[in-house]
């Protein structure tokens, strides 16, 4: 099926000719690579310094322990997050939704302010996109070179260069791959069970092999396009927006009209030189003369740069800079806050004052009971009526404690341990029988409650309800 719709022009001036000739326009434009030029600067140098502390954090924090733990460890199999040493369970799920809720107004308030600084500094994409576009200038050369590299027909120079760069990105995505999965799976035994191919689980490999794949393309051949069309932060990005947020802008008013000249020359030319560096650097492959544009990413890699030819023609910096739309339209600059920001600024307080009173607030002692549903009750030799439960103490804090059981709501005789050691983030399973003088059982059915108390911490006490069935009696 072709993808172009002939198109005729059929104003009057097209129709006075004789001849005329369907135009066509393309529905589906093909991706035409970006060669990203390499520049210095302040913003660079800034964000080499953001992104060298994310990486720092994201290949570190794995590898440290704490008293033998891991300070980061998401225990899928035994359902237990530790976070910095503090161990999370599922009954915290609350407080994962209030942290995703942060984040999410965090980015809405941070955005409403300073633009897509999340996307420049901060997004994975970024950070490793701009890890392999480091490895790819490292070894095939600069712009040009690598324009001319491409350009040329197949040669051992070629086949090394490219085979190379393959293999650092296959190497780094490795890394990657490898790192996030040693956040379930603890990287030192990972590294170890790895590298002796002693790993007996299927799924580890599994998600090694996926992330590893998953960084190689993003970050190596799609770049760009997981930002363009991929991301939805690009199309929402708007809803954040307004007049009075700082952007990577181009003063329209200094640089035009734009056109070459010699340093010393004299003209009436505003003060863009129409060099195209600003184009040349931009990873998403944009001209930010056009005007705010979805997919800039905020990384100022255009400041640099023109920052750089302003000062080689003796002209002021800051023809592209961070600034709001009335600022570049010559408006006074506003320092009011709108409607929009302060209610993202005032639910991300909110939201993490909630997080802050849920954690403190956070039992360190956790109780359920489950029945056992395979019989109503039992009757002993003794006559007494029985029912058997299961019950699963959560110990949330660091260090081993003890506890006993008690029982309320029924008369009978709790069968269970006096004792019941259960160690720093454990879940201990306990099973018990309650026995019960079938002529003190009012009811079929009797509602008791379980209560664990710490020998250790006064304050540590959990409770859980459950149900005590016998035979109706009549």
């Amino acid at each position: 099926m072709s993808s172009k719709i002939p198109i005729t022009d059929i104003s009057d001036s097209a129709l006075s000719k004789k001849t005329s000739k369907p135009e066509t326009i393309e529905l589906y434009a093909s991706r035409k690579k970006i060669y990203v030029r390499e520049i210095k600067g302040f913003f660079q140098r800034f964000r080499n310094l953001s992104l060298s502390a994310l990486l720092l954090m994201y290949f570190g924090l794995c590898w440290v322990t704490v008293n033998s733990e891991p300070l980061i460890h998401f225990d899928l199999p035994a359902r237990k997050f530790t976070l910095f040493g503090t161990v999370f369970w599922p009954q915290d799920f609350t407080l994962l939704a209030i942290a995703l809720i942060i984040c999410a107004f965090g980015l809405f308030f941070i955005t409403s302010l300073f633009g897509r600084v999340w996307c420049g500094y901060s997004c994975p994409q970024t950070v490793w996109s701009f890890m392999f576009m480091w490895l790819e200038e490292r070894i095939e050369g600069s712009r040009n070179q690598r324009i001319k590299l491409d350009k040329q027909s197949v040669s051992k120079q070629k086949i090394i260069k490219k085979t190379l760069k393959h293999i650092s990105w296959l190497l780094l995505a490795f890394a990657t791959g490898m790192t996030f999965v040693g956040y379930f799976y603890p990287i030192r035994e990972l590294t170890s069970d790895l590298f002796t191919l002693s790993i007996s689980s299927g799924a580890t490999l599994f998600w090694i092999a996926f992330f590893t794949l998953a960084t190689y393309i993003n970050a190596g051949w799609m770049r760009e396009q997981v930002c363009l069309h991929m991301c939805p932060y690009a199309r929402f990005q708007s809803v954040m927006f307004n007049q009075d947020t700082l952007i990577i802008g181009y003063d329209y008013n200094r640089g035009e009209p734009r056109g070459s000249r010699s340093k010393k020359a004299k003209t009436d030319l505003g003060d863009c030189v129409d060099c195209n560096v600003c184009v040349q650097v931009c990873p998403t492959g944009i001209d930010i003369r056009d005007g705010l544009q979805y997919e800039c990413i905020g990384c100022a890699l255009c400041i640099d740069a023109c920052d750089s030819i302003m000062t080689q023609m003796n002209y002021p910096k800051g023809l592209i800079r961070y600034a709001s739309e009335k600022e570049l339209k010559g408006e006074t600059k506003q320092t009011k806050l709108n409607i929009r920001t302060i209610g993202y600024g005032l639910t991300l307080a909110a939201s993490m004052i909630t997080f802050f009173i849920a954690l403190q607030q956070r039992p360190l002692v956790e109780l359920d009971v489950l029945r056992d549903r395979g019989s109503l009750y039992q009757v002993s030799g003794m006559g007494m009526i029985e029912n058997n439960y299961e019950l699963k103490i959560i110990n949330k804090r660091k260090i081993e404690d003890q506890f006993s059981v008690h029982l309320s709501g029924i008369e009978g005789e709790l069968n269970v341990p006096d004792i019941i050691l259960v160690g720093p983030g454990e879940v201990r399973s306990v099973p018990l029988s309650i026995s019960v003088n079938p002529d003190k059982l009012l009811n079929s059915t009797e509602e008791i409650s379980f209560e664990v108390r710490s020998k250790t911490y006064t304050d540590s006490i959990a409770s859980s309800d459950s149900r005590f069935l016998g035979p109706v009696n009549r």
